[in-house]
């Protein structure tokens, strides 16, 4: 199932699921006891390893080293947590992330440039 996937599209569904189990509870669970705030994010996360997992092995195997993933990731994060930001929590857009976004960009020239 996962080899026919980039992946690129399995760390999207990976952070996808990331960002619900971190922050999902604030939206969703405000009001329940903390333990279950807490599984609730851990039987998430077992979802999103489920996808993370794979792309990194997928990654490796095409050479990709340890600070190439990371910072890869840590992009596809951004690109994810916006607008989860934006449309489940109804949080304001501000310029700050395009330029978050660049500073990123930054990194990854940093990361890849020795290649």
């Amino acid at each position: 199932m996962f080899m026919q996937q980039s992946p690129f599209t399995l760390l999207i569904i990976s952070n996808c699921f990331m960002t619900l189990a971190w922050y999902g509870h604030l939206k969703f669970l405000h009001h329940a006891p903390l333990w279950q705030a807490i599984l609730f994010g851990w039987i998430i996360a077992l979802l999103e390893y489920s996808f993370m997992i794979p792309a990194t092995r997928m990654l490796s195997a095409q050479g990709w080293l340890l600070g190439e993933m990371k910072i890869t990731q840590e992009v596809v994060t951004l690109v994810v947590f916006v607008p989860f930001m934006i449309f489940l929590f109804k949080q304001p857009f501000k310029l700050d992330y395009l330029w978050a976004m660049l500073c990123l960009f930054g990194c990854v020239y940093f990361v890849f440039r020795s290649q």
